[in-house]
């Protein structure tokens, strides 16, 4: 199973000493973080992508880029890119040069994005976000998965014999993750593609996320992909955690009282009681984090939020490191311990998926396999 950490790339002030960081600050700590994450044994860095302040994250193939080139084994992704305001020819060249920069360690995760201005800052209506998630995805999978496009849509000028470059790494494009927190129509996306679900839970209460995973295992079934509990999903989560449950909470509480996303609403207590956030010891953090296979089935990745809301860069490093050596440990054998031998314990890596394109070729002949990948393609 995997385990990682994603940021949002806030900007925002330390309302523990009133500084804030300046964007270059900002952005070299998120590099940081990711090698940290690396040397503390997790298996993937992921970044959100936002056009408005506080954020910074605007550009997450060129942050990806970076890390890349001072990284050797960790999986970089996203925990957004933006599907709806994006233009998927640019998401295919992207992170096709992505993956060829990081020797395959790439995936990404498609969004439709939660902040209304920006769809009219890149032309788009976002009374249309739905239709222009469809459209503009199966137009990302056709320049991956054809070498020469020609294609009409509604939201974007036509391409009359276009192929994308650079073509994915060794002919097989990143896998992709679908993430939502409300629309079941991305679960039906992700379920017909045979793609994997992310669902963030870390703001509403674990019964809305078990309707919208729940919907996806089965038509991931349904579509012919596997049995409902083999279906690829992904969960968020949010900690923060000290030596002790009483040092942990008067720590965070003044970061989590002045977050952007949260502060000024529910108190810590009531969040922490309704929510996946837990401030508490490692052990606490295990203990609840174990709760998410209860709640939502087998599972093959779990991403934490750890560096957000003003914290310093030391603290994030020191949390990582408690995720490393107290928390995951623990958790990759307890949930490995729990999974029946039918379930895929990692989501599908580009190594996996070169082996299993090779096998199709092998099992049914480059006709045949190039027929199916078509009628997928253009549906």
């Amino acid at each position: 199973m995997q385990f990682g950490i994603f940021t949002v790339g806030d900007v925002t002030p330390d309302p523990t000493t009133g500084r804030t960081p300046t964007e270059a600050e900002r952005i070299r700590a998120m590099t940081t973080v990711a090698e940290h994450a690396e040397q503390a044994g997790l298996d993937v860095f992921a970044t959100g992508e936002h056009h408005n302040r506080p954020f910074v994250p605007s550009s997450p193939t060129t942050l990806l880029g970076y890390v890349a080139g001072r990284t050797s084994r960790i999986t970089l992704s996203t925990s957004t890119t933006l599907i709806t305001t994006n233009d998927p020819v640019k998401i295919a060249e992207d992170y096709a040069m992505l993956q060829h920069l990081s020797g395959g360690r790439t995936d990404l995760m498609l969004g439709r994005g939660n902040t209304a201005p920006v769809y009219p800052w890149f032309g788009q209506d976002i009374t249309k976000s739905v239709e222009l998630t469809v459209e503009n995805y199966q137009l990302l999978r056709r320049l991956w998965d054809e070498d020469v496009v020609t294609w009409s849509g509604r939201f974007r000028t036509p391409l009359e014999s276009f192929t994308s470059t650079p073509r994915p790494l060794d002919g097989v494009p990143p896998f992709v993750w679908h993430g939502s927190i409300r629309t079941p129509e991305v679960a039906e996306i992700a379920a017909y593609f045979g793609d994997g679900y992310f669902a963030n839970n870390i703001f509403w209460p674990k019964e809305h996320y078990v309707r919208l995973i729940t919907l996806y295992r089965e038509r991931y079934a349904h579509y012919g992909h596997g049995a409902p509990e083999q279906a690829i999903v992904g969960l968020g989560g949010q900690v923060f955690m000290a030596r002790n449950s009483q040092d942990a909470v008067r720590e965070f509480r003044p970061y989590f009282d002045n977050a952007p996303v949260y502060g000024h609403g529910p108190s810590l207590e009531e969040f922490t009681a309704q929510t996946p956030l837990t401030v508490g010891t490692p052990e606490q953090v295990v203990e609840k984090t174990l709760t998410f296979q209860e709640f939502f089935g087998d599972y093959q990745r779990q991403l934490f939020l750890v560096d957000h809301a003003g914290l310093p860069l030391k603290t994030v490093l020191e949390q990582i490191d408690l995720l490393g050596e107290q928390v995951v440990p623990v958790l990759r054998r307890e949930l490995e311990a729990r999974r029946p031998a039918h379930v895929p314990s990692d989501p599908p890596t580009h190594a996996s998926r070169v082996a299993a394109r090779d096998a199709a070729k092998n099992t049914t002949g480059d006709a045949g396999s190039a027929a199916a990948g078509s009628g997928v393609a253009g549906a």
